[in-house]
């Protein structure tokens, strides 16, 4: 296989001519190449009037050592692939199912690739399967009225599933665990562009069918999903987990528990801190989430050529304040929807969500700013009192609706009266509110430092009715489960992965964390039969 790097197209080319441009760089006729594979697809936006697109590719053709040095380039070199593989070869037997908390990315995954192994994980989830799950969010979003078991935050596919369902990673991947993700998701449903865009997303509309189908996989490999069964407890005997107890009344055995709980599962947390399992706060980020219309960030970020040739356009932008805090944007949502995302009473967190076609007439993403125990305080569980502390007051300010202001009135704090030309996009209702009353000054001081510095990035963006709603508290973990170089406890038998134990920050790097906990357990047992 050949691999074509750096190879600029234009905006509007076909799939011809990209096959025309790889066989001129190869020296080689078109009908030479037998296959031609779309390895990365960027967007190289930096010069607005030569917008183009950046491709890596992977060619086949015959004679591919001579057709290499023939063309005698630095973007042209022999590749191959090498193919993720699940590791095993484990001696001690595991006596009884692995036994799995939470359907969040990394609790599939987690569970898909023990199931694949033949170890029946038996995963355990406190709220409901998607369709009954969508319907009790919409329901919520309509009355207000919470289901505090199954809602934004619990249920299947985790809280990614009501999100625009971004793919983005830093974490490094040397053993093709990422791409090993997008190949099951485009396997299940997911546009298989997911496997070489620079910014790939699923799109909450499509992410739910996603997760429903590897559920279904799991079941017919032999594993089990029981909805509607929270773990309670965690009993530990001799320093190793024994039994987990199921909605308060139930018990089951377990040899290997895996904790794959999401960053909202604030009662977990204590049960599992108050069961000996080791537990540590870490910092995380709050702020609010902001709403512009799509068509000024089309503009700002392709300019007016291209503005409608490259769908809804996504950002990213980053600031330090005077006070020396980071501000930046999270969860860019293009096209998108600013929503409840609540799950405890009389609190209230918002969260950002696009359909797949991102048509929504407005872009949002959070504005945050980073906090650390120094703010919250050193108690293990003090952050998440932190983050309680300021929905309850976002619930107050909004009287049980999301409060929201324009940034004009947020800047001269001051409650707002009526909107601007900017028309919200929000699932749930809203109410006016000052925003400056719910953040501790330090906060408020630094989003407003980092709003006029973004507006040098983005014309508009600190425009005076662009829309601000609260609190966005749920960016990441507020504590850490340490674990080992195996991946387990100091409590023998419990691995903790995903977003709640504090080693992820998305779908795609929660889904890899699920995997090495899989890979882990494989590498260390086997089964019964």
């Amino acid at each position: 296989m050949i691999r074509i790097s750096q190879v600029k197209m234009p905006v509007d080319h076909t799939r011809q001519e990209l096959y025309e441009k790889a066989a001129r760089m190869l020296r080689i006729s078109p009908e030479s190449i037998r296959s031609l594979t779309i390895r990365r697809q960027s967007c190289d936006a930096r010069k607005k009037d030569q917008i183009h697109y950046v491709y890596t590719l992977d060619v086949e053709t015959d004679r591919e050592e001579q057709t290499v040095k023939r063309a005698r380039s630095p973007q042209i070199c022999l590749a191959k692939d090498t193919p993720y593989v699940f590791p095993g070869g484990g001696k001690e037997v595991l006596r009884v199912p692995p036994v799995i908390i939470g359907s969040g990315p990394a609790g599939l995954f987690c569970g898909l690739f023990l199931a694949q192994a033949g170890f029946c994980p038996v995963i355990l989830e406190r709220g409901d399967a998607v369709e009954q799950r969508r319907q009790k969010v919409e329901h919520f979003w309509k009355t207000g009225v919470l289901d505090t078991g199954s809602n934004v935050q619990f249920g299947e596919g985790g809280a990614g599933t009501f999100s625009d369902g971004k793919l983005n990673t830093l974490v490094k991947d040397p053993l093709g665990r990422q791409q090993q993700v997008f190949r099951i998701l485009a396997e299940y449903g997911a546009d298989p562009s997911i496997l070489y865009s620079y910014k790939p997303h699923v799109g909450t509309d499509v992410l739910g069918e996603v997760v429903t189908g590897i559920r279904r996989r799991i079941e017919e490999l032999g594993g089990t999903v029981r909805f509607g069964a929270q773990v309670t407890d965690l009993l530990v005997e001799n320093g190793a987990a024994a039994a987990v107890e199921i909605n308060g009344r139930e018990r089951m055995q377990v040899q290997v528990v895996i904790p794959a709980i999401g960053h909202s599962a604030r009662d977990t947390f204590a049960m599992l801190l108050n069961r000996g399992i080791p537990m540590e706060p870490k910092a995380f980020a709050v702020g609010l989430r902001i709403q512009h219309p799509q068509a000024m960030i089309n503009e700002s970020q392709y300019g007016k050529t291209f503005r409608d040739a490259l769908g809804p356009a996504p950002y990213k932008v980053t600031a330090r304040s005077s006070l020396g805090r980071g501000v930046y944007s999270f969860c860019m949502c293009p096209g998108g929807y600013v929503v409840n995302a609540s799950s405890e009473p009389e609190m209230l967190a918002v969260n950002g969500m696009s359909y797949h076609d991102r048509g929504g007439r407005n872009a949002n993403s959070a504005l945050i700013v980073t906090v650390t125990p120094e703010d919250f305080g050193s108690g293990v569980l003090a952050g998440v009192e932190y983050q309680r502390k300021l929905e309850r007051l976002a619930y107050r300010l909004g009287n049980g609706k999301i409060p929201i202001q324009l940034y004009g009135d947020f800047r001269e704090n001051r409650e707002s009266r009526q909107l601007g030309d900017v028309e919200p996009e929000f699932k749930g209702a809203w109410a006016f509110a000052n925003l400056q009353e719910l953040l501790p000054d330090y906060l408020s001081r630094s989003l407003l430092e980092g709003m006029e510095q973004f507006e040098t990035k983005i014309q508009g963006f600190s425009r005076y009715d662009a829309i601000l709603a609260g609190v966005e508290s749920r960016t990441s973990s507020p504590v850490r489960m340490p674990r080992d170089e195996r991946l387990e406890s100091a409590i023998r038998g419990v691995f903790p992965c995903g977003e709640g134990a504090g080693y992820a920050g998305g779908i795609t790097s929660a889904a890899m964390d699920g995997m090495r906990a899989a890979e882990e357990i494989s590498r260390r047992f086997c089964t019964a039969g």
